[in-house]
């Protein structure tokens, strides 16, 4: 019984410890999606002026 607490304990730990690090990842890839994504919204507002775009 003893040892079966301490399988349990163990794997909570382990467990937690992964979503940790999976939420961290996840948002740290998120953030430079969306990062990337203004990048490239900024980018083809500038190439668009620059290329007289008419926004009427």
């Amino acid at each position: 019984m003893k040892r079966l607490k301490l399988v349990k304990k163990t794997y909570k730990k382990c467990f937690k410890i992964l979503g940790d690090l999976f939420v961290e990842k996840y948002f740290k890839a998120f953030a430079w999606f969306g990062f990337s994504m203004y990048a490239v919204v900024v980018f083809v507002f500038v190439f668009r002026v620059s290329a007289g775009f008419q926004f009427s």
